[in-house]
């Protein structure tokens, strides 16, 4: 081999190893400095909210924030307990409060880390990983002790309307009936561990959660038309943004996405309760085929897909979905 070829094998080895070294230490190289300006998610709350403390084992109580409207529950009166999506909040029912505050009592409520729940970070728990959907189950059993709520009409918009399933299944002696829209139940995401256990990734993940936890271009792909987004709407949309710790709460919840949640699948046909199966006929999120398999396959459940609507119909096209709700709520008597 002449020299040149001796030398050029050389330079390339050398760069192959700054290559190498680049993608092995560049991440480290990438500063992740505290986020400033944030306050207390009490100091953010709106005068209408309310926060209660529910116990959840290995910490000192989780601190939830929620929203309350109606009545208290009095038989046959029902309570709806309304379930949002993954990074919006309690404030994603505005618009439908009073469709469900006229039959009963309603409580929407921010699942952690999301809204002004609190924002448990490592170092927060011992023992089981309050970011898990298990964990999410247990908090809103929980949410419905410390409330005195003893049965409850779920509401879930999608991740919420799997946590509703997820409670149905693990305690339906909690559930008198399901109201799921857009509901992600055969939607299954979650990043391989091995990825997530790298240590550049957990040097990046906050920066990463920041991205993802502020992100208004995640907010408008939900609507159909996301000209209907005002400014205030996505301040509400975004309200963690405001909260200390937000960011670094995401994280912890992301490292666990998903992770257990997919063996209940196959379950969803023994779910003994009336359900009402809604879908937006634009939604670009869910295909509306996953909620006409999910009407099939719970034996008691009523399938109505709202045109001209996108992922989250009780925002962006509320009448229609009164008006399905209604029809739903009048044909049970509640």
């Amino acid at each position: 081999m002449n020299t040149r070829i001796r030398r050029f094998l050389k330079i390339l080895g050398v760069i192959a190893l700054l290559l190498v070294g680049v993608v092995a230490l560049g991440p480290f190289l990438i500063p992740v400095t505290p986020l400033e300006g944030l306050e207390s998610a009490q100091a953010v709350a709106p005068e209408a909210s309310a926060f209660v403390s529910i116990p959840f084992a290995g910490t000192d109580g989780i601190a939830i924030h929620y929203r309350t409207a109606g009545a208290a529950a009095r038989e046959p009166a029902p309570t709806f307990v309304l379930l949002h999506g993954s990074l919006f909040n309690a404030f994603t029912w505005d618009a439908v409060l009073d469709v469900f505050a006229a039959r009963g009592r309603v409580i929407a409520y921010d699942q952690i880390p999301y809204g002004l729940s609190e924002k448990l970070i490592a170092g927060d728990w011992t023992g089981d990983n309050p970011y898990t959907p298990a964990a999410a189950v247990d908090q809103l059993i929980a949410l419905l002790d410390a409330l005195e709520v003893d049965q409850a009409v779920l509401v879930g918009n999608s991740y919420g309307g799997t946590l509703a399933v997820q409670a149905a299944l693990a305690h339906p002696e909690r559930v008198t009936g399901l109201i799921l829209i857009d509901a992600a139940v055969y939607v299954q995401e979650e990043v391989p561990a091995w990825v997530l256990d790298l240590p550049q990734v957990r040097h990046l993940g906050p920066l990463f959660a920041r991205e993802l936890g502020q992100s208004e271009a995640f907010i408008r792909q939900t609507y159909r038309d996301p000209t209907q987004i005002s400014a205030e709407h996505m301040d509400r949309a975004l309200i963690h943004r405001r909260v200390a710790n937000w960011d670094l709460a995401l994280w912890e919840y992301l490292q666990v996405w998903g992770i257990g949640g997919a063996d209940y699948v196959g379950r969803i046909p023994t779910i003994d309760r009336p359900a009402l199966v809604l879908s937006g006929d634009s939604d670009t999120i869910v295909p509306v085929a996953d909620s006409e398999r999910l009407a099939v396959e719970l034996p008691h459940a009523n399938l109505v897909v709202l045109a001209a609507c996108g992922h989250v119909p009780q925002e962006e096209c509320p009448d229609a979905f009164e008006t399905a709700v209604d029809a739903w709520l009048n044909a049970h008597d509640w």
